[in-house]
């Protein structure tokens, strides 16, 4: 088994993420540091990260949270800002001789950026904070909505990848109107400062006064996504909310809530994705 299905497999991280564990030199087999991706790992192996020993989920969790804005899709609040909020940028060298030898600088009011931003762990109970339970791709920090986490790495390795072409059905409102060549743009799929964004399924669902309502099902899951999509036709996306994935619905669960899902919802997920099969 690949060293990045292993670590995803033990609820370390998604796939995606345990291949930039490797390549950071985090991970040890057989306290040996180990760095490439074709690494094979077998019953024999014992695998650390971090220094820590990492052993294979025998069961495994499956939350649905209802994200609201205003919080980070991760475990952590990463460095490596993908959220869309402004990261704090350090002040110029030179600063204090500018302000002169004498003279302190004048303290800088804290800003958004400088703040420890909450991430969706941040709305789980206690009890599910030590399962290793990870985010199932991403919300931007301004969008809300569907979120899965769980410490099952194969299904999340699929219902993230692209080939899997999973559906995932969004709310969106946009400033003022829409064309019908807009939408026939966007139907066809559009590319946004040389990425390609694929086709997908858009309705007008609402019309109101400086605003327009649709539906959008998208079958990639790129960064940002729908905003792109919709900044190729110079609209301007002011809610985004994810309702739900494949036949799976977010339905009544209160924003900042979550639930487990029931044995049925996860074997339907299990199915959308082909796990199981031979």
């Amino acid at each position: 088994m690949r060293i990045n299905r292993y670590l995803a497999e033990c609820g370390v991280a998604s796939r995606r993420k345990a291949e930039e564990l490797v390549l950071a030199g985090r991970v040890s087999v057989n306290k040996k540091v180990v760095t490439s991706l074709a690494t094979d790992i077998d019953d024999k192996d014992v695998v650390y990260v971090d220094g820590k020993k990492v052993v294979r989920v025998t069961h495994y969790d499956y939350i649905m949270l209802n994200k609201p804005k205003g919080c980070v899709t991760s475990v952590d609040d990463e460095a490596d800002n993908k959220s869309g909020v402004p990261q704090r940028k350090e002040e110029p060298s030179g600063r204090a001789s500018e302000q002169g030898k004498d003279k302190p600088a004048p303290a800088q009011k804290p800003t958004h950026a400088d703040r420890k931003r909450r991430t969706v762990m941040d709305y789980l109970s206690d009890e599910w904070k030590g399962k290793r339970l990870y985010p199932v791709g991403r919300l931007d920090y301004d969008s809300e909505g569907l979120l899965l986490l769980t410490n099952d790495g194969e299904l999340t390795y699929k219902l993230t990848h692209p080939s899997s072409e999973i559906a995932k059905t969004y709310i969106v409102r946009i400033e003022g109107s829409i064309e019908e060549s807009d939408l026939a743009a966007l139907r066809k799929g559009v590319k946004v400062d040389g990425v390609k964004y694929g086709k997908c399924k858009v309705k007008v669902t609402g019309v109101e006064e400086g605003s327009t309502r649709l539906e959008v099902v998208i079958f990639e899951g790129k960064n940002r996504e729908i905003r792109r999509m919709f900044e190729a036709v110079e609209k301007n996306v002011t809610l985004l909310k994810r309702v739900a994935i494949g036949e799976l619905r977010l339905g009544g669960l209160k924003r900042g809530g979550f639930r487990e899902l029931s044995e049925g919802e996860v074997a339907y997920l299990k199915e959308l994705c082909g796990i199981g099969k031979k």
